[in-house]
């Protein structure tokens, strides 16, 4: 006998990029393009915060919150960081910035509430939406290099909506807002009765100056709900440390919708956060360094082998080139690359089909697996694309 669970249950399928990664099983000497997981070791300070306070019996129950310690090293980091202050009051810690998403959603979402969307963009967030009851309504930022504009915005918010979620630096085409970018975005919405959801886990994977967070504006304190954490600037996906930050009167109700669903965050992880947060700020900026070179590899040998970029990546570790120059269609042409050159990367369409005609490599790898990478790529398109 088998159960039947709820309607929007049939929107949970495996994330298309797990259904690709997949594939890679059965080719032992397949070079994996497909992952957002940091090729570094979590930094030696944030292990030895975490290994210490297991042995210190640090494993019971914290606030629902978070610790209070945790949170207010949360503070002081955003303060210090970007000039904007928030209280211990108003932070949440959560297992990973994938649960602050959730939570957030979770308490915002009535049956039929669009969520603006602009894509292309990471798949995760749709099937949460759907299974929430949402519609999801796409802003095709193709014309204007992958970013979100006023003029976009105000042709696709009306009656309906219930929130944008926003994405800079973005997965999967690493492009990054300016200032003045994020402020006409802000001034567009701040005057509208919409939530504000800005998933900033990138924040630190910023290669061109400082990332300008929705957060440093207070005219929109109310709306907004910023999510963080360490797992890409901290190489630290394992041990899901992540910041769910808004105003009071939002946090209290949403961490009821935290508690009832894991009580709260791994503790021993939250004291390892302390540190990351304190001694380990140095560890963003020697990655980046690392990325930023193997970006700059990957422009140089994608566009002379034809593939074209529509922006430059300033931030993440994603690059985001289309395949139009070979194909139109994406996902024959990453399962045939799989099959013959033996490197995994991913269909565009993956990320809604606005990222369609285009593929997503990851960089979180190191140089030489990129190298040999592009090596078998260049020698496979000599052989299926030549004329």
């Amino acid at each position: 006998m088998q159960l039947s669970l709820n309607n929007n249950s049939k929107h949970l399928t495996a994330p298309s990029i797990r259904q690709f990664s997949n594939r890679i099983k059965g080719i032992k000497d397949c070079i994996n393009l497909t992952i957002g997981q940091p090729d570094f070791p979590m930094p030696k300070e944030v292990k030895a915060a975490y290994i210490n306070a297991i042995n210190e019996d640090q494993t019971s129950y914290s606030h629902n919150k978070g610790l209070i310690e945790t949170r207010n090293a949360v503070s002081q980091y955003f303060e210090q960081r970007y000039g904007f202050t928030y209280s211990s009051e108003e932070i949440i810690i959560t297992n990973g910035a994938s649960e602050a998403l959730d939570t957030a959603l979770r308490s915002i979402i009535d049956e039929g509430d669009e969520i603006l969307v602009p894509g292309p963009v990471y798949a995760g967030y749709i099937p949460l939406i759907k299974t929430l009851g949402g519609i999801p309504v796409y802003i095709d930022t193709t014309i204007t290099d992958y970013k979100v504009t006023p003029e976009a915005l105000e042709k696709h918010i009306n009656s309906n909506t219930k929130a944008i979620l926003l994405n800079y630096p973005t997965n999967p085409t690493g492009v990054i807002l300016s200032y003045d970018e994020v402020q006409a975005i802000v001034n567009t919405l701040k005057n509208k009765e919409i939530f504000i959801i800005s998933d900033e886990i990138y924040a630190e994977n910023t290669f061109t100056g400082k990332h300008t967070s929705f957060a440093e504006f207070e005219v929109i304190r109310d709306q907004l709900l910023l999510v963080g954490g360490l797992s890409k600037s901290h190489s630290a996906t394992g041990i899901r440390i992540g910041f769910l930050i808004g105003p009071e009167y939002l946090i209290e109700k949403l961490t009821f919708m935290h508690a009832y669903n894991c009580i709260c965050a791994n503790v021993p992880a939250q004291i390892a956060c302390i540190a990351a947060l304190n001694e380990g700020l140095e560890a963003p900026q020697y990655m980046n360094d690392a990325y930023i070179e193997r970006r700059d590899f990957l422009i140089h040998k994608l566009e002379s082998m034809g593939f074209e970029l529509d922006a430059k990546p300033e931030g993440a570790f994603y690059i985001f080139p289309s395949i139009k120059n070979f194909t139109d269609n994406d996902f024959d042409f990453c399962v045939d690359v799989l099959e013959n050159a033996h490197v995994a990367i991913v269909p565009g369409s993956a990320f809604t089909d606005i990222g369609k005609g285009h593929v997503r490599i990851s960089y979180a790898y190191e140089l030489n697996a990129l190298k040999e990478a592009m090596r078998r790529l260049e020698q496979y398109l000599a052989q299926n694309y030549n004329s």
